[in-house]
């Protein structure tokens, strides 16, 4: 039974993305994944990977995704995103309860992961350590 942070919403929710912050609205240092299949083909042709999945509704995803992308910057073939908007799919795949989350792929296989909390998300010092703990550098 899945867990989700929010109620499903509605195709309407335009109003509450109008609210997200201006860094929100930048440049993309990481790779956007469209599907489920590019993903699969990406974690195999490449080692070290930092997955974002999260929901482009959700006010804690929307807040984080500007700290991932200030992460990203200099690192950009080793963090991605995948909004799950339209790939509920993954949830149960990967095992996300809540958004955003951020798992970190090695030889196309989950090596760590730091899951949002319900009603907070997560912080940077949060994604930092997770970093520094996969010992990615900077390109």
């Amino acid at each position: 039974m899945r867990n989700f942070l929010f109620p499903a919403v509605d195709q309407s929710h335009q109003s509450l993305l109008a609210l997200r912050p201006r860094s929100y609205i930048m440049a993309s240092m990481s790779r956007i994944i469209q599907e489920r299949r590019e993903l699969a083909d990406l974690l195999k042709s490449r080692d070290g990977v930092f997955v974002l999945f999260y929901a482009s509704w959700c006010p804690f995803s929307i807040g984080f995704l500007p700290i991932y992308e200030k992460h990203a910057a200099g690192r950009e073939q080793h963090f991605v995103r995948m909004t799950l908007d339209g790939n509920e799919g993954l949830f149960d795949e990967h095992g996300i309860q809540v958004y955003p989350t951020v798992i970190f792929f090695k030889s196309g296989e989950v090596h760590k992961r730091l899951d949002g909390k319900h009603l907070a998300g997560l912080k940077e010092k949060q994604l930092t350590e997770l970093i520094d703990s996969c010992g990615i550098d900077r390109d």
